[in-house]
């Protein structure tokens, strides 16, 4: 039988170097925790110290006999959703996520222009990755989820503004909405 162990209790920090990356579905998914993510994953730089809130949770529903005895329970579903806020608001490609490639042309330096509408907000592939204690890195590798919820813009002297995102996952070929790759002694 395994003891506790203390060691095993941890915190997550973001991976130097970019935590949350988006690619266009079809883009090769890393297996591991370890392998060099492909080019056409684009960092979406700094996330809020609120961090990655993954909700993986089933919901349910009774069945009751008559008399009020519940004698069944069938889950209804099993949303896997990920919340972050992108606070680099300067960003292109986070205007992007947030807005649609489409929506979004030029640069800081020429002007960008941003296009909000109604167009259906497309599916990519997500990938992020997390420093544990004990140098673990922690790689969630999302293969298809889009931009289901997006919070209130605050424009505020004492808050960085940001984009507060929900994405939620839809299953791949083999039924699975995101998967998780550990490795310890991982350079940071």
């Amino acid at each position: 039988m395994q003891k506790n162990n203390a060691q095993n209790v941890t915190t997550g920090k973001p991976k130097i170097g970019g935590a949350v990356f988006r690619a266009p579905l079809g883009t090769p998914l890393p297996t591991d925790a370890t392998t060099e993510l492909n080019e056409k994953f684009i960092n979406q730089g700094y996330i809020s110290d609120d961090g990655l809130t993954n909700a993986n949770s089933p919901e349910s529903d009774k069945i009751k006999a008559w008399g009020g005895d519940t004698v069944h329970t069938y889950q209804t579903e099993k949303p896997d959703t990920f919340k972050f806020k992108l606070i680099e608001a300067e960003n292109v490609e986070v205007l992007k996520t947030v807005y649609g490639d489409d929506n979004v042309t030029g640069t800081l330096d020429t002007g960008i222009t941003v296009k909000a509408n109604s167009k259906k907000n497309q599916y990519y592939a997500w990938v992020a990755e997390t420093i544990l204690n004990g140098n673990v890195i922690k790689r969630i590798v999302i293969p298809s989820a889009k931009i289901t919820e997006l919070e209130e813009i605050v424009y505020a002297d004492e808050d960085a503004l940001g984009y507060g995102v929900t994405i939620e996952a839809a299953p791949d070929e083999e039924g699975n909405t995101h998967y998780e790759y550990l490795k310890k002694g991982v350079s940071a």
